[in-house]
Protein backbone atom coordinates (compact mmCIF):
# COMPACT_ATOMS: atom_id res chain seq x y z
CA UNK A 1 0.00 0.00 0.00
CA UNK A 2 2.86 2.74 -1.18
CA UNK A 3 0.29 5.83 -1.45
CA UNK A 4 -1.05 5.22 2.14
CA UNK A 5 2.65 4.81 3.24
CA UNK A 6 3.50 7.98 1.50
CA UNK A 7 0.64 10.12 2.60
CA UNK A 8 1.23 8.69 6.15
CA UNK A 9 5.23 9.13 6.10
CA UNK A 10 4.92 13.12 4.37
CA UNK A 11 2.45 13.71 7.37
CA UNK A 12 4.60 12.60 9.84
CA UNK A 13 7.79 14.31 8.19
CA UNK A 14 5.36 17.66 7.88
CA UNK A 15 5.41 17.91 11.62
CA UNK A 16 9.41 17.96 12.21
CA UNK A 17 9.37 20.72 9.76
CA UNK A 18 6.68 22.26 10.86
CA UNK A 19 8.84 22.48 14.53
CA UNK A 20 11.70 23.99 12.27
CA UNK A 21 10.05 27.31 11.85
CA UNK A 22 10.06 30.45 13.54
CA UNK A 23 6.78 30.80 16.21
CA UNK A 24 4.90 32.91 13.95
CA UNK A 25 4.91 31.06 11.00
CA UNK A 26 4.75 27.25 13.20
CA UNK A 27 1.14 28.36 14.73
CA UNK A 28 -0.18 29.19 11.34
CA UNK A 29 0.78 25.44 9.68
CA UNK A 30 -1.85 23.08 10.87
CA UNK A 31 -1.77 19.19 10.20
CA UNK A 32 -2.98 17.78 6.68
CA UNK A 33 -5.93 14.88 8.67
CA UNK A 34 -5.98 11.99 6.37
CA UNK A 35 -9.09 10.01 5.37
CA UNK A 36 -7.79 5.86 4.22
CA UNK A 37 -10.45 4.17 2.22
CA UNK A 38 -10.48 0.23 1.38
CA UNK A 39 -11.61 -2.89 2.16
CA UNK A 40 -11.23 -5.30 5.09
CA UNK A 41 -8.07 -6.54 5.76
CA UNK A 42 -6.16 -4.46 2.93
CA UNK A 43 -3.84 -2.71 6.21
CA UNK A 44 -5.80 0.47 7.59
CA UNK A 45 -5.39 -0.29 10.83
CA UNK A 46 -1.41 -1.76 10.28
CA UNK A 47 -0.69 1.24 9.62
CA UNK A 48 -2.09 2.85 12.32
CA UNK A 49 -0.12 0.18 14.54
CA UNK A 50 2.95 0.23 12.93
CA UNK A 51 3.06 3.89 12.60
CA UNK A 52 2.55 3.92 16.26
CA UNK A 53 5.69 1.86 16.90
CA UNK A 54 8.27 4.03 14.78
CA UNK A 55 6.47 7.43 15.61
CA UNK A 56 7.49 7.61 19.05
CA UNK A 57 4.84 10.42 19.78
CA UNK A 58 1.86 9.98 21.95
CA UNK A 59 -0.62 8.11 19.93
CA UNK A 60 -4.04 6.67 20.56
CA UNK A 61 -6.24 4.47 18.36
CA UNK A 62 -9.75 4.27 18.75
CA UNK A 63 -13.04 2.78 17.17
CA UNK A 64 -15.54 5.49 16.22
CA UNK A 65 -18.19 3.25 17.05
CA UNK A 66 -17.30 3.20 20.74
CA UNK A 67 -18.84 6.62 21.12
CA UNK A 68 -22.00 8.31 21.57
CA UNK A 69 -23.24 11.68 20.69
CA UNK A 70 -23.09 14.32 23.92
CA UNK A 71 -26.19 13.98 25.81
CA UNK A 72 -26.58 9.77 25.35
CA UNK A 73 -25.04 7.42 27.87
CA UNK A 74 -21.71 6.28 27.15
CA UNK A 75 -18.07 7.82 25.89
CA UNK A 76 -17.72 11.12 24.82
CA UNK A 77 -15.12 11.85 22.10
CA UNK A 78 -13.61 14.42 24.45
CA UNK A 79 -12.67 10.98 25.95
CA UNK A 80 -10.38 10.35 22.81
CA UNK A 81 -8.14 13.08 24.05
CA UNK A 82 -7.93 11.89 27.80
CA UNK A 83 -6.73 8.78 25.72
CA UNK A 84 -4.02 11.01 24.11
CA UNK A 85 -2.83 12.33 27.47
CA UNK A 86 -2.74 9.43 29.47
CA UNK A 87 -0.53 8.03 26.76
CA UNK A 88 1.46 10.91 26.70
CA UNK A 89 2.28 11.18 30.11
CA UNK A 90 3.48 6.96 30.18
CA UNK A 91 5.36 8.59 27.18
CA UNK A 92 7.38 11.58 28.70
CA UNK A 93 7.74 9.03 31.66
CA UNK A 94 9.68 6.27 29.87
CA UNK A 95 11.78 8.92 28.16
CA UNK A 96 12.60 10.03 31.89
CA UNK A 97 13.78 6.99 33.40
CA UNK A 98 15.54 6.07 29.82
CA UNK A 99 17.76 9.42 30.14
CA UNK A 100 18.14 8.75 33.80
CA UNK A 101 18.57 4.90 34.00
CA UNK A 102 22.13 4.83 34.60
CA UNK A 103 22.61 7.36 37.07
CA UNK A 104 20.04 5.63 39.12
CA UNK A 105 21.77 2.34 38.21
CA UNK A 106 24.74 3.87 40.14
CA UNK A 107 22.89 5.39 42.77
CA UNK A 108 21.33 2.25 43.46
CA UNK A 109 24.14 0.46 43.49
CA UNK A 110 26.21 2.55 46.05
CA UNK A 111 23.13 2.19 48.48
CA UNK A 112 23.16 -1.71 48.30
CA UNK A 113 26.97 -1.76 48.82
CA UNK A 114 26.21 0.57 51.94
CA UNK A 115 24.25 -2.23 53.12
CA UNK A 116 26.11 -5.11 52.06
CA UNK A 117 29.71 -3.50 53.11
CA UNK A 118 28.98 -0.74 55.97
CA UNK A 119 32.21 0.93 56.71
CA UNK A 120 34.36 -1.77 55.66
CA UNK A 121 38.03 -1.12 53.67
CA UNK A 122 38.25 -0.03 50.05
CA UNK A 123 39.02 -3.41 49.06
CA UNK A 124 36.42 -5.41 50.61
CA UNK A 125 33.85 -3.15 48.42
CA UNK A 126 35.60 -3.72 45.15
CA UNK A 127 35.19 -7.21 45.52
CA UNK A 128 31.51 -7.23 47.18
CA UNK A 129 30.86 -4.95 44.14
CA UNK A 130 32.42 -7.32 41.40
CA UNK A 131 30.57 -9.88 42.81
CA UNK A 132 27.12 -7.73 42.60
CA UNK A 133 27.44 -6.63 38.67
CA UNK A 134 28.21 -10.23 38.14
CA UNK A 135 25.02 -10.87 39.54
CA UNK A 136 26.38 -13.60 42.12
CA UNK A 137 24.73 -11.72 45.06
CA UNK A 138 20.84 -11.58 43.78
CA UNK A 139 19.96 -14.18 46.15
CA UNK A 140 20.89 -12.33 48.93
CA UNK A 141 18.90 -11.35 51.09
CA UNK A 142 19.26 -7.46 53.01
CA UNK A 143 17.07 -5.37 54.93
CA UNK A 144 15.86 -2.10 53.24
CA UNK A 145 13.03 0.66 54.30
CA UNK A 146 10.16 -0.44 51.45
CA UNK A 147 7.43 1.92 50.46
CA UNK A 148 4.24 0.14 52.71
CA UNK A 149 1.81 -1.80 50.33
CA UNK A 150 -1.60 -0.83 50.34
CA UNK A 151 -4.09 -3.48 49.61
CA UNK A 152 -3.40 -5.36 46.92
CA UNK A 153 -5.67 -5.44 43.06
CA UNK A 154 -8.78 -5.32 43.54
CA UNK A 155 -11.38 -3.51 45.28
CA UNK A 156 -14.69 -2.56 43.91
CA UNK A 157 -15.00 0.27 41.18
CA UNK A 158 -16.98 3.78 41.46
CA UNK A 159 -17.28 5.79 38.18
CA UNK A 160 -16.30 9.45 38.55
CA UNK A 161 -17.42 12.77 36.76
CA UNK A 162 -19.92 9.70 34.95
CA UNK A 163 -17.07 8.39 32.89
CA UNK A 164 -17.64 5.17 31.44
CA UNK A 165 -14.31 3.82 32.58
CA UNK A 166 -14.55 2.97 36.55
CA UNK A 167 -11.41 4.03 39.28
CA UNK A 168 -10.63 1.30 41.49
CA UNK A 169 -11.26 2.52 45.32
CA UNK A 170 -8.20 1.46 46.56
CA UNK A 171 -6.63 3.55 43.72
CA UNK A 172 -8.13 6.97 44.83
CA UNK A 173 -7.28 6.22 48.86
CA UNK A 174 -3.56 5.67 47.83
CA UNK A 175 -3.63 8.70 46.18
CA UNK A 176 -5.43 10.73 49.35
CA UNK A 177 -3.08 8.93 51.60
CA UNK A 178 0.37 10.57 49.30
CA UNK A 179 -1.63 13.63 49.51
CA UNK A 180 -1.76 13.91 53.37
CA UNK A 181 1.21 12.10 54.40
CA UNK A 182 3.38 11.11 51.89
CA UNK A 183 4.30 7.58 51.18
CA UNK A 184 5.01 5.53 54.19
CA UNK A 185 7.58 3.08 54.77
CA UNK A 186 8.68 -0.16 56.50
CA UNK A 187 11.90 -2.19 56.86
CA UNK A 188 11.76 -5.58 54.97
CA UNK A 189 14.06 -8.52 54.14
CA UNK A 190 14.21 -9.32 50.33
CA UNK A 191 16.69 -10.59 47.80
CA UNK A 192 19.31 -8.44 46.44
CA UNK A 193 17.48 -8.95 43.07
CA UNK A 194 13.86 -7.51 44.21
CA UNK A 195 15.75 -4.81 46.62
CA UNK A 196 17.46 -3.65 43.49
CA UNK A 197 14.03 -3.23 41.40
CA UNK A 198 11.91 -1.41 44.68
CA UNK A 199 15.01 0.79 45.44
CA UNK A 200 15.06 1.95 41.36
CA UNK A 201 11.66 3.13 41.63
CA UNK A 202 11.74 5.02 44.69
CA UNK A 203 14.76 6.81 43.11
CA UNK A 204 13.20 7.43 39.66
CA UNK A 205 9.79 8.36 41.59
CA UNK A 206 12.39 11.43 43.98
CA UNK A 207 13.36 12.41 40.41
CA UNK A 208 10.66 12.88 38.68
CA UNK A 209 8.50 15.85 39.35
CA UNK A 210 5.01 15.28 38.25
CA UNK A 211 3.95 18.93 37.62
CA UNK A 212 7.12 18.99 35.18
CA UNK A 213 6.31 15.53 33.60
CA UNK A 214 2.54 16.66 33.24
CA UNK A 215 3.77 19.74 31.50
CA UNK A 216 6.28 18.13 29.35
CA UNK A 217 3.49 15.54 28.52
CA UNK A 218 0.73 17.82 27.51
CA UNK A 219 3.41 20.14 25.44
CA UNK A 220 4.43 16.40 23.94
CA UNK A 221 0.44 15.44 22.78
CA UNK A 222 -0.51 19.01 21.55
CA UNK A 223 2.64 19.33 19.54
CA UNK A 224 3.49 15.35 18.35
CA UNK A 225 0.27 13.65 19.25
CA UNK A 226 -1.38 11.35 16.41
CA UNK A 227 -4.89 9.82 16.81
CA UNK A 228 -5.99 7.15 14.40
CA UNK A 229 -10.15 6.71 14.47
CA UNK A 230 -10.91 3.28 12.75
CA UNK A 231 -14.29 1.92 11.38
CA UNK A 232 -15.30 5.93 10.41
CA UNK A 233 -17.67 4.25 8.12
CA UNK A 234 -19.94 2.87 10.59
CA UNK A 235 -20.64 6.20 11.82
CA UNK A 236 -22.65 7.39 8.65
CA UNK A 237 -26.30 7.60 7.81
CA UNK A 238 -25.86 6.56 4.11
CA UNK A 239 -28.54 7.47 1.95
CA UNK A 240 -32.29 8.96 2.53
CA UNK A 241 -31.84 7.68 6.07
CA UNK A 242 -30.34 10.19 7.55
CA UNK A 243 -32.68 11.25 10.78
CA UNK A 244 -31.69 8.49 12.25
CA UNK A 245 -31.99 7.85 15.72
CA UNK A 246 -28.61 5.90 16.49
CA UNK A 247 -26.81 7.57 19.56
CA UNK A 248 -23.58 6.23 17.30
CA UNK A 249 -24.08 8.00 14.29
CA UNK A 250 -24.13 11.16 12.89
CA UNK A 251 -24.10 13.23 16.27
CA UNK A 252 -20.89 11.96 16.64
CA UNK A 253 -19.69 12.88 13.62
CA UNK A 254 -20.94 16.53 15.03
CA UNK A 255 -18.72 15.78 18.29
CA UNK A 256 -16.01 15.01 16.46
CA UNK A 257 -15.92 18.70 14.40
CA UNK A 258 -14.40 20.81 16.71
CA UNK A 259 -12.07 18.06 17.80
CA UNK A 260 -10.43 17.88 14.49
CA UNK A 261 -10.65 21.41 13.68
CA UNK A 262 -9.36 22.48 16.86
CA UNK A 263 -10.57 23.18 20.47
CA UNK A 264 -10.14 23.29 23.85
CA UNK A 265 -10.17 19.88 25.69
CA UNK A 266 -10.72 20.19 29.49
CA UNK A 267 -8.94 16.97 31.09
CA UNK A 268 -8.09 15.83 34.65
CA UNK A 269 -4.54 17.00 33.76
CA UNK A 270 -5.07 20.16 32.52
CA UNK A 271 -6.75 21.92 28.84
CA UNK A 272 -5.26 21.07 25.87
CA UNK A 273 -5.03 22.29 22.46
CA UNK A 274 -6.03 20.27 19.57
CA UNK A 275 -4.93 22.50 16.87
CA UNK A 276 -1.89 20.48 15.44
CA UNK A 277 -2.64 17.06 16.57
CA UNK A 278 -2.74 14.80 13.55
CA UNK A 279 -5.78 12.81 12.56
CA UNK A 280 -6.11 9.85 10.85
CA UNK A 281 -9.13 8.19 10.14
CA UNK A 282 -10.24 5.09 7.75
CA UNK A 283 -13.32 2.67 6.76
CA UNK A 284 -13.69 0.36 4.57
CA UNK A 285 -17.34 1.91 3.58
CA UNK A 286 -18.96 -0.71 1.92
CA UNK A 287 -22.33 0.76 2.47
CA UNK A 288 -21.49 3.94 2.83
CA UNK A 289 -19.28 6.13 0.70
CA UNK A 290 -17.03 9.22 1.85
CA UNK A 291 -19.32 11.42 0.30
CA UNK A 292 -22.11 10.37 3.12
CA UNK A 293 -19.96 11.69 6.15
CA UNK A 294 -20.77 15.39 7.02
CA UNK A 295 -19.70 17.67 4.60
CA UNK A 296 -18.00 19.42 7.33
CA UNK A 297 -16.25 16.65 8.51
CA UNK A 298 -14.67 15.97 4.85
CA UNK A 299 -13.25 19.05 4.73
CA UNK A 300 -11.44 18.59 7.82
CA UNK A 301 -10.03 14.96 6.55
CA UNK A 302 -9.01 16.60 3.02
CA UNK A 303 -6.18 14.28 2.27
CA UNK A 304 -7.53 10.61 0.83
CA UNK A 305 -5.80 7.99 0.30
CA UNK A 306 -7.80 4.37 -1.28
CA UNK A 307 -5.53 0.95 -0.17
CA UNK A 308 -5.94 -1.01 -3.11
CA UNK A 309 -7.69 -4.70 -3.05
CA UNK A 310 -4.66 -7.49 -2.24
CA UNK A 311 -3.36 -9.29 -5.21
CA UNK A 312 -1.99 -12.91 -6.18
CA UNK A 313 1.53 -11.15 -5.89
CA UNK A 314 0.77 -9.23 -2.09
CA UNK A 315 -0.19 -12.29 -0.19
CA UNK A 316 3.44 -14.38 -1.44
CA UNK A 317 5.00 -10.95 -0.19
CA UNK A 318 2.99 -11.47 3.07
CA UNK A 319 3.52 -14.36 3.59
CA UNK A 320 7.26 -14.59 2.85
CA UNK A 321 8.66 -11.05 3.56
CA UNK A 322 7.37 -9.68 7.21
CA UNK A 323 10.40 -11.07 9.38
CA UNK A 324 7.20 -12.69 11.83
CA UNK A 325 5.03 -13.82 8.64
CA UNK A 326 2.37 -16.28 9.10
CA UNK A 327 4.38 -19.52 7.79
CA UNK A 328 7.17 -18.44 9.89
CA UNK A 329 5.01 -18.07 12.96
CA UNK A 330 3.63 -21.81 12.35
CA UNK A 331 7.00 -23.14 11.79
CA UNK A 332 8.16 -21.69 15.81
CA UNK A 333 5.00 -23.02 17.01
CA UNK A 334 4.87 -26.97 16.18
CA UNK A 335 8.94 -26.58 16.75
CA UNK A 336 7.59 -26.28 20.52
CA UNK A 337 6.11 -29.59 20.25
CA UNK A 338 9.00 -31.09 18.57
CA UNK A 339 7.85 -31.35 15.02
CA UNK A 340 9.92 -29.29 12.16
CA UNK A 341 7.40 -28.23 9.08
CA UNK A 342 8.94 -27.02 5.84
CA UNK A 343 6.73 -25.05 3.56
CA UNK A 344 7.71 -25.20 -0.18
CA UNK A 345 7.73 -21.89 -2.82
CA UNK A 346 4.86 -24.19 -4.67
CA UNK A 347 2.62 -24.60 -1.28
CA UNK A 348 3.01 -20.95 -0.60
CA UNK A 349 2.21 -19.78 -4.15
CA UNK A 350 -0.44 -22.34 -3.93
CA UNK A 351 -1.92 -20.12 -0.99
CA UNK A 352 -1.36 -17.27 -2.56
CA UNK A 353 -3.71 -18.13 -5.45
CA UNK A 354 -6.27 -19.20 -3.46
CA UNK A 355 -6.70 -16.42 -1.22
CA UNK A 356 -6.92 -13.93 -3.95
CA UNK A 357 -9.43 -16.23 -5.94
CA UNK A 358 -11.37 -16.95 -2.67
CA UNK A 359 -11.45 -12.99 -1.96
CA UNK A 360 -12.54 -12.64 -5.78
CA UNK A 361 -15.10 -15.22 -5.78
CA UNK A 362 -16.50 -15.60 -2.77
CA UNK A 363 -16.35 -12.49 0.09
CA UNK A 364 -13.42 -9.61 -0.17
CA UNK A 365 -12.00 -9.92 3.71
CA UNK A 366 -8.28 -9.55 2.40
CA UNK A 367 -5.25 -10.93 3.85
CA UNK A 368 -7.32 -12.10 6.99
CA UNK A 369 -8.28 -14.80 4.34
CA UNK A 370 -4.23 -16.38 5.15
CA UNK A 371 -5.35 -16.82 8.28
CA UNK A 372 -8.31 -19.22 7.21
CA UNK A 373 -6.14 -21.15 4.62
CA UNK A 374 -3.20 -21.45 7.04
CA UNK A 375 -5.45 -23.10 9.94
CA UNK A 376 -7.04 -25.41 7.26
CA UNK A 377 -3.41 -26.71 6.37
CA UNK A 378 -2.12 -26.94 9.53
CA UNK A 379 -5.02 -28.04 11.55
CA UNK A 380 -3.94 -32.43 10.91
CA UNK A 381 -0.31 -31.73 11.72
CA UNK A 382 -0.64 -29.36 14.95
CA UNK A 383 -3.70 -31.54 16.70
CA UNK A 384 -1.79 -34.85 16.26
CA UNK A 385 1.20 -33.31 17.11
CA UNK A 386 2.72 -34.45 20.19
CA UNK A 387 1.27 -38.57 19.45
CA UNK A 388 3.16 -38.06 15.89
CA UNK A 389 6.60 -37.15 17.59
CA UNK A 390 6.33 -40.46 19.76
CA UNK A 391 4.93 -41.99 17.03
CA UNK A 392 7.95 -41.37 14.86
CA UNK A 393 10.60 -42.22 17.45
CA UNK A 394 9.07 -45.72 17.95
CA UNK A 395 8.96 -46.41 14.06
CA UNK A 396 5.33 -46.54 13.78
CA UNK A 397 2.90 -44.47 11.53
CA UNK A 398 -0.02 -41.84 13.54
CA UNK A 399 -3.37 -43.79 13.09
CA UNK A 400 -5.46 -39.75 13.11
CA UNK A 401 -2.48 -38.40 9.64
CA UNK A 402 -4.98 -38.81 6.80
CA UNK A 403 -2.72 -36.98 4.29
CA UNK A 404 0.22 -38.53 2.44
CA UNK A 405 2.70 -35.66 4.24
CA UNK A 406 6.39 -36.24 2.57
CA UNK A 407 8.49 -37.15 6.03
CA UNK A 408 12.25 -36.60 6.06
CA UNK A 409 14.93 -36.62 8.43
CA UNK A 410 17.75 -33.99 9.07
CA UNK A 411 21.10 -35.59 9.81
CA UNK A 412 22.04 -34.50 13.57
CA UNK A 413 18.46 -33.77 14.40
CA UNK A 414 16.43 -36.39 15.93
CA UNK A 415 13.19 -34.09 15.42
CA UNK A 416 10.95 -35.20 12.06
CA UNK A 417 10.36 -32.61 9.35
CA UNK A 418 6.97 -32.32 7.49
CA UNK A 419 6.60 -31.13 4.18
CA UNK A 420 4.12 -28.86 3.12
CA UNK A 421 3.88 -29.04 -0.58
CA UNK A 422 1.53 -27.57 -3.15
CA UNK A 423 -0.77 -31.16 -3.28
CA UNK A 424 -1.25 -30.74 0.24
CA UNK A 425 -2.42 -26.98 0.18
CA UNK A 426 -4.86 -28.49 -2.45
CA UNK A 427 -6.55 -30.94 -0.68
CA UNK A 428 -6.75 -29.29 2.50
CA UNK A 429 -7.98 -26.05 1.02
CA UNK A 430 -9.28 -26.70 -2.53
CA UNK A 431 -12.84 -28.34 -0.91
CA UNK A 432 -12.96 -25.45 1.24
CA UNK A 433 -13.45 -22.97 -2.00
CA UNK A 434 -15.45 -25.22 -3.68
CA UNK A 435 -17.88 -25.64 -0.90
CA UNK A 436 -17.93 -21.81 -0.04
CA UNK A 437 -18.97 -21.22 -4.07
CA UNK A 438 -22.20 -22.63 -3.17
CA UNK A 439 -22.53 -20.12 -0.06
CA UNK A 440 -24.25 -17.54 -2.51
CA UNK A 441 -27.27 -19.80 -3.43
CA UNK A 442 -28.43 -20.59 -0.10
CA UNK A 443 -31.16 -18.40 1.10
Amino acid sequence: QTSAKRSVAVALRNRWRRLQLDETMRNEVSPKNILMIGSTGVGKTEIGRRLAKLAQSPFVKVEATKFTEVGFHGRDVDKIIQDLVENSINLTKQLRIQQDMAAVERIVEEQILDILTGKSSPETRKSFKDLLRKGELDKHNITIDAPVSGPGPGGFPIAIDGQASPVQMNQVFAQIGKIIGGSKKERKKMPISEARRVLTEQEMENRMDAADVTREAIHLAEQHGIVFIDEIDKICSHGESRSSADASAEGVQRDLLPLIEGSVVNTKHGNVNTDHILFIASGAFHTASPSDLLPELQGRLPLRVELDSLTEDDFYRILTEPQANLVFQQIKLLETEGVSVEFQDEAIREMARIAALANSSVENIGARRLHAIMEKIVEEISYYAPEFVDDFRAGKPTAGLKAKYEIKTVEGQERPVIVINKNIVKEKVGSLLEESNFDRFIL
